[in-house]
């Protein structure tokens, strides 16, 4: 049976990179064309901000290499409704990035 899952900013980054960080196993799931993956506006937005802000270096251009890797990965964008917004502000504050709550 697949799974599907939502890969958060670093694991995004870290498989489209070949970090080591990335377990194996994880890797493999990703990799499976059988598992449909998925990654956060919220993920895409965040990585924008660091990458324009000089905290995060990418090889390439954001407009390039983002959509390229979403396509050749198979991964899908989930956008962001006002539902998801409206949780937001129940969640407990463990720390204030607000894009890792």
């Amino acid at each position: 049976m697949p799974t599907r899952a939502l890969l958060d900013t670093h694991s995004f980054l870290w498989f489209i990179g070949g970090d080591e960080r990335l377990s194996r196993r994880s890797r493999a799931l990703i990799e499976s064309r059988s598992n449909p993956m998925f990654v956060s506006a919220a993920s895409l937005w965040e990585i924008a901000i660091k990458h324009g802000l000089g905290k995060l270096a990418l090889d390439r251009p954001f407009a390039e290499l983002i959509p390229e890797q979403l396509a050749r990965q198979q991964i899908a964008v989930l956008g962001l409704e006002m539902a998801h917004m409206a949780e937001f502000v129940g969640l407990p504050l463990h720390h204030r990035d607000p894009f890792d709550r």
